[in-house]
Protein backbone atom coordinates (compact mmCIF):
# COMPACT_ATOMS: atom_id res chain seq x y z
CA UNK A 1 0.00 0.00 0.00
CA UNK A 2 1.27 3.46 -0.93
CA UNK A 3 2.14 5.60 2.11
CA UNK A 4 1.89 9.25 1.11
CA UNK A 5 3.20 10.48 4.46
CA UNK A 6 6.34 8.34 4.20
CA UNK A 7 6.84 9.42 0.58
CA UNK A 8 6.83 13.05 1.71
CA UNK A 9 9.08 12.25 4.68
CA UNK A 10 11.54 10.55 2.34
CA UNK A 11 11.54 13.55 0.00
CA UNK A 12 12.16 15.92 2.91
CA UNK A 13 15.00 13.77 4.28
CA UNK A 14 16.61 13.63 0.85
CA UNK A 15 16.38 17.42 0.67
CA UNK A 16 18.21 17.65 3.99
CA UNK A 17 20.86 15.18 2.87
CA UNK A 18 21.38 17.31 -0.24
CA UNK A 19 22.20 20.26 2.03
CA UNK A 20 18.86 22.06 2.28
CA UNK A 21 18.37 21.53 6.01
CA UNK A 22 15.97 24.45 6.44
CA UNK A 23 13.52 23.25 3.79
CA UNK A 24 13.79 19.68 5.08
CA UNK A 25 13.13 20.79 8.66
CA UNK A 26 10.17 22.96 7.65
CA UNK A 27 8.69 20.16 5.53
CA UNK A 28 9.01 17.60 8.30
CA UNK A 29 7.56 20.00 10.87
CA UNK A 30 4.55 20.55 8.60
CA UNK A 31 4.09 16.79 8.17
CA UNK A 32 4.42 16.35 11.96
CA UNK A 33 1.64 18.89 12.54
CA UNK A 34 -0.55 17.19 9.96
CA UNK A 35 -0.01 13.74 11.51
CA UNK A 36 -0.66 15.07 15.01
CA UNK A 37 -3.89 16.77 13.92
CA UNK A 38 -4.99 13.62 12.14
CA UNK A 39 -4.80 11.41 15.20
CA UNK A 40 -1.08 10.72 15.15
CA UNK A 41 0.02 7.41 13.64
CA UNK A 42 2.82 6.32 16.01
CA UNK A 43 4.99 4.91 13.20
CA UNK A 44 4.87 8.21 11.33
CA UNK A 45 5.51 10.20 14.51
CA UNK A 46 8.54 8.06 15.38
CA UNK A 47 10.11 8.36 11.93
CA UNK A 48 9.39 12.07 11.53
CA UNK A 49 10.72 12.93 15.00
CA UNK A 50 13.84 10.80 14.50
CA UNK A 51 14.71 12.60 11.26
CA UNK A 52 13.69 16.02 12.59
CA UNK A 53 16.11 15.59 15.49
CA UNK A 54 19.02 15.34 13.06
CA UNK A 55 17.99 18.61 11.40
CA UNK A 56 18.10 20.72 14.55
CA UNK A 57 20.78 23.33 15.12
CA UNK A 58 20.15 23.45 18.87
CA UNK A 59 21.14 20.47 21.06
CA UNK A 60 18.12 20.87 23.36
CA UNK A 61 15.74 20.91 20.39
CA UNK A 62 17.44 17.78 19.06
CA UNK A 63 16.97 16.07 22.42
CA UNK A 64 13.28 17.03 22.43
CA UNK A 65 12.72 15.45 18.99
CA UNK A 66 14.70 12.33 19.93
CA UNK A 67 12.58 11.98 23.08
CA UNK A 68 9.45 12.29 20.93
CA UNK A 69 10.73 9.53 18.64
CA UNK A 70 11.39 7.25 21.61
CA UNK A 71 7.96 7.99 23.10
CA UNK A 72 6.25 7.25 19.78
CA UNK A 73 8.07 3.96 19.15
CA UNK A 74 6.48 2.51 22.30
CA UNK A 75 3.17 2.43 20.39
CA UNK A 76 4.53 1.05 17.11
CA UNK A 77 3.99 -2.64 16.39
CA UNK A 78 6.01 -4.80 14.04
CA UNK A 79 2.84 -5.25 12.00
CA UNK A 80 2.47 -1.48 11.55
CA UNK A 81 6.13 -1.02 10.61
CA UNK A 82 5.83 -3.90 8.13
CA UNK A 83 2.95 -2.16 6.39
CA UNK A 84 5.64 0.23 5.20
CA UNK A 85 8.49 -2.26 4.73
CA UNK A 86 8.03 -5.97 5.38
CA UNK A 87 11.61 -6.32 6.69
CA UNK A 88 11.14 -3.85 9.57
CA UNK A 89 10.95 -4.86 13.21
CA UNK A 90 10.50 -2.29 15.95
CA UNK A 91 13.37 -3.77 17.96
CA UNK A 92 15.64 -2.80 15.07
CA UNK A 93 14.77 0.88 15.61
CA UNK A 94 15.95 0.88 19.21
CA UNK A 95 19.75 0.95 18.84
CA UNK A 96 19.61 4.13 16.75
CA UNK A 97 16.99 5.79 18.95
CA UNK A 98 18.99 5.09 22.11
CA UNK A 99 22.25 6.10 20.42
CA UNK A 100 20.75 9.43 19.40
CA UNK A 101 19.68 10.10 22.98
CA UNK A 102 23.13 9.11 24.27
CA UNK A 103 24.72 11.56 21.87
CA UNK A 104 22.27 14.34 22.81
CA UNK A 105 22.97 13.94 26.51
CA UNK A 106 26.72 13.72 25.87
CA UNK A 107 26.71 17.02 23.97
CA UNK A 108 24.58 18.63 26.68
CA UNK A 109 27.15 17.59 29.30
CA UNK A 110 25.06 14.91 31.04
CA UNK A 111 27.52 12.02 30.94
CA UNK A 112 25.45 9.84 33.29
CA UNK A 113 22.38 9.93 31.03
CA UNK A 114 24.61 9.53 27.98
CA UNK A 115 26.15 6.37 29.45
CA UNK A 116 22.68 5.10 30.37
CA UNK A 117 21.39 5.43 26.80
CA UNK A 118 24.63 4.13 25.30
CA UNK A 119 24.26 1.05 27.48
CA UNK A 120 20.68 0.58 26.29
CA UNK A 121 21.80 0.93 22.68
CA UNK A 122 24.51 -1.67 23.16
CA UNK A 123 22.06 -4.04 24.86
CA UNK A 124 19.80 -4.09 21.80
CA UNK A 125 22.51 -3.78 19.14
CA UNK A 126 22.06 -7.46 18.30
CA UNK A 127 18.88 -6.33 16.49
CA UNK A 128 21.01 -4.59 13.87
CA UNK A 129 21.46 -6.30 10.56
CA UNK A 130 24.74 -7.10 8.91
CA UNK A 131 24.29 -4.28 6.43
CA UNK A 132 25.28 -0.65 5.86
CA UNK A 133 22.68 0.67 8.34
CA UNK A 134 23.80 -1.77 11.04
CA UNK A 135 27.43 -0.83 10.44
CA UNK A 136 26.56 2.88 10.63
CA UNK A 137 24.88 2.47 14.02
CA UNK A 138 27.63 0.18 15.37
CA UNK A 139 30.20 2.76 14.27
CA UNK A 140 28.16 5.42 16.07
CA UNK A 141 28.22 3.33 19.24
CA UNK A 142 32.01 3.25 19.10
CA UNK A 143 32.32 6.98 18.35
CA UNK A 144 29.97 8.03 21.15
CA UNK A 145 31.70 5.64 23.55
CA UNK A 146 35.10 7.15 22.71
CA UNK A 147 33.74 10.70 22.96
CA UNK A 148 32.32 9.93 26.41
CA UNK A 149 35.66 8.52 27.51
CA UNK A 150 37.45 11.61 26.15
CA UNK A 151 34.86 13.96 27.66
CA UNK A 152 34.17 15.52 24.26
CA UNK A 153 30.96 17.43 23.66
CA UNK A 154 31.68 18.09 19.98
CA UNK A 155 29.06 17.21 17.39
CA UNK A 156 29.91 13.95 15.68
CA UNK A 157 28.78 12.83 12.20
CA UNK A 158 25.19 11.60 12.01
CA UNK A 159 24.46 8.01 12.73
Amino acid sequence: MEDDVMNRVTAAVQSGQAGDRTTARESLEAIWTEVEQGGGDAFHRCVIAHFLADLQDDDRAELMWDERALAAVASVTDERAQEYDESLQVRGFMPSLYLSLADDHRRLGDADRAHEFLGKARTVSDALGDDAYGELVRSGLEKIGRALTDGSTDRLPSH
